[in-house]
């Protein structure tokens, strides 16, 4: 079982507010499920947007069962679909069109270190948030960094932005790997950077991870919500970078005795 049909299976079982969100550009459906009360402030976790690092979905189901103390919050375990298959199951599980062409762009079967979504777009640089300006940023179909042809130019971006300007959440996570580290900057205001700082400290005492300061990215989801919604939003890059991508299964336990508590630590902050 791959992690999308892993999630689409837990979706189903599911008891709890869920729906589905949108279609990845394969058609995959992008699931949401909701946990805690629909009263009070409510956040919004999104995993896996880069493909090899599908191992947050699973994050995410450890954070639906573990609830969050007050509120609610809204979690969609797998942004990316398409390439997280992609990185488990190689060029076989695209449809014939997109097989050819990754398999030409990726110059092989080896799609373990895919980031990008069944288009060859970074989903996490293609957000309008000063789009197109980050260092890394590039202007051509690539396994990385590739930025797309405009903001939300693909439907997992698409649908990402329409269901949070929806539930307008009081605040935002980006779960990654890897690094330890945490980021919740972005060109915000000297106020609205000190009120961020305070519910980042939040989650660096839960997971252990820093604060750290990133210079010349842009086009992401956290910088979206904090650029365009001026919400607080955070990137939280689980482990270690001694591990190599993708970070596989077994790794599972280590990251949530770190991240297990994170999203309820928030929750209690807002």
């Amino acid at each position: 079982m791959n992690v999308y049909e892993e999630i689409a299976a837990f979706y189903q079982s599911y008891r709890g507010g869920k729906r589905t969100i949108g279609k990845s550009c394969e058609g995959r459906e992008l699931f949401a499920f909701h946990t805690g009360s629909e009263d009070g402030p409510q956040i919004l976790s999104q995993y896996a947007i880069h493909a090899r690092e599908w191992i947050t979905a699973l994050i995410a189901l450890h954070h639906i069962g573990r609830d969050v103390k007050k509120g609610g919050a809204w979690i969609l375990p797998l942004i990316n679909p398409d390439g997280a298959v992609l990185c488990e199951e190689g060029a076989s599980s695209l449809s014939p069109a997109r097989r050819e062409k990754l398999l030409a762009l990726n110059g092989g079967e080896d799609f373990r270190h895919f980031k990008a979504n069944a288009e060859a777009v970074d989903l996490n640089v293609n957000f309008d948030a000063r789009w197109g300006t980050g260092k890394s940023n590039i202007r051509r179909p690539s396994y990385a960094n590739y930025i797309g042809s405009a903001p939300f130019s693909e439907p997992e971006t698409r649908a990402l932005r329409d269901f949070t300007l929806k539930i307008r959440p009081a605040a935002t996570l980006s779960w990654h790997t890897k690094g330890e580290e945490i980021y919740y900057e972005f060109h915000q205001s000297p106020a609205a950077k000190l009120r961020d700082k305070r519910l980042a400290a939040v989650l660096a005492k839960s997971t252990g991870y820093p604060l750290v300061t990133v210079r010349n990215s842009a086009g992401g989801y956290k910088d979206w919500c904090i650029e365009k919604l001026k919400i607080p939003a955070f990137t939280i890059e689980a482990g270690s970078d001694a591990l190599p991508h993708p970070l596989g299964r077994e790794t599972l336990p280590a990251l949530l005795s770190r991240t297990g508590e994170a999203l309820y630590d928030l929750s209690g902050a807002l």
